[in-house]
């Protein structure tokens, strides 16, 4: 059953790991190029697991301490993952203990696939979406690794490399802005960050354009229902 599972899933995650690889690998660089050993990248890419947030963190431990806005900064750049979960939750029913992991090892990639593709008749579903998460994780976790240690043979000028991060948001923030037609929240998330920052500076801004950007949307709700009351 579970040799069966897993020839099933290693192909829907070739392609993933092949994208994992150079970005992972430029994860890996960044972090050694701002002095971090390979342990760091190594055990945060299995303990975290979530690229985004890790590119994050880097900068995170470099600055200073403070426990709210990592918090705050997590929520939000990982909020997604609470509507992926509500998604799963009936694909997740009779897994047993694998619902752990599947939680856990839930990525943006692991979840295309184990919500879109229906394995065969014969292959368990459950071990299926198991192995299709350990998979994307265990290639993360070895691109991160590698290029972490390949930061130590190979040296060249990192100067800029940290711009990896701000490309993978400027990406995130395309593909969002394409699949939907409602450009409201983006433009409100733009607008309350660029003033925050503006106000409070590059090193305290976040809390603050977080908080702005909840009030605008809980009064931009509040204001959307109100014709509708009027209406009825």
């Amino acid at each position: 059953m579970k040799k069966k599972a897993f020839n099933a899933a290693f192909p829907y995650t070739i392609p993933i790991g092949i994208g994992f690889l150079f970005l992972g690998m430029s994860y890996g660089f960044m972090m050694q190029s701002k002095g971090f050993s390979v342990w760091y990248p190594f055990f945060m890419s299995m303990f975290i697991f979530a690229g985004s947030m890790e590119f994050v963190t880097a900068n995170l431990l470099l600055s200073a301490f403070s426990p709210v806005a990592a918090f705050f900064l997590a929520l939000m750049v990982n909020a997604r993952h609470l509507f992926y979960g509500l998604s799963m939750l009936d694909k997740y029913k009779n897994t047993g203990w694998k619902k752990f992991y599947l939680i856990f090892g839930m990525c943006d990639e692991s979840f295309t696939v184990n919500c879109t593709v229906t394995p065969p008749d014969d292959v368990d579903r459950g071990w299926f979406m198991f192995f299709v998460n350990l998979l994307n994780q265990i290639y993360w976790v070895f691109a991160a690794t590698a290029g972490a240690l390949l930061g130590y043979v190979i040296h060249f000028d990192t100067t800029g490399i940290e711009f990896v991060m701000t490309a993978l948001f400027v990406v995130m923030f395309l593909n969002q802005w394409e699949e939907s037609k409602d450009h409201l929240p983006a433009l409100v998330g733009l607008i309350c960050s660029a003033i925050c920052l503006l106000i409070f500076g590059s090193s305290n801004f976040i809390v603050p354009s977080m908080i702005f950007i909840i009030v605008a949307f809980t009064a931009e709700r509040r204001f959307s229902k109100k014709p509708e009351v009027a209406a009825k």
